[in-house]
């Protein structure tokens, strides 16, 4: 915790094709080492790919799979009397959305082969499906909050 004043959040510019804050946002996930335009060629790639596939707008595919991967709650480690207990915790907004970007990108990287639009696109399509590495990541975070729920009275 921080004993000065909170950390600002920075303005995240949209993304200059779509106008989406969140497609700005995930551009800046996906970037390594300051190659934003590498990035954002992936992305797009990765989106026309998924419209060539679906034929539906890439944007709605876009938010369908982020609502299927963001997270409600997740376990936290709180120490009490010597022991640890894993508490589960709703997750802010911010949170979740953060969380779901990171997770779409890890699954999409650990995909075999291919290149990184087509890796990006399939985990696009598999996450608004509901299926998909990054939703059974999503789903392992619930169920070990449900497991750990007798402990949620340490929550403070």
């Amino acid at each position: 915790m921080s004993r000065g004043t909170s950390a600002t959040q920075r303005k995240i510019v949209v993304d200059p094709r779509f106008h989406d804050l969140l497609v700005g946002k995930f551009i800046n996930v996906l970037m390594g080492k300051g190659k934003k335009s590498t990035a954002r060629r992936v992305c797009y790639e990765a989106f026309e790919i998924v419209q060539g596939k679906t034929g539906d707008d890439p944007l709605k595919v876009f938010h369908a799979a982020l609502g299927n991967v963001k997270p409600i709650v997740e376990v936290k480690s709180r120490r009490v009397g010597g022991a640890s207990y894993q508490v589960p915790i709703e997750i802010r907004n911010v949170r979740q959305v953060a969380l779901a970007f990171r997770w779409i990108k890890k699954s999409a990287q650990s995909r075999s082969g291919r290149s990184m639009q087509e890796k990006l696109a399939a985990e696009l399509l598999d996450a608004s499906n509901s299926t998909g590495a990054s939703v059974k990541k999503r789903d392992e975070v619930h169920r070990m909050a449900e497991a750990n729920r007798a402990f949620a009275h340490y929550r403070w």
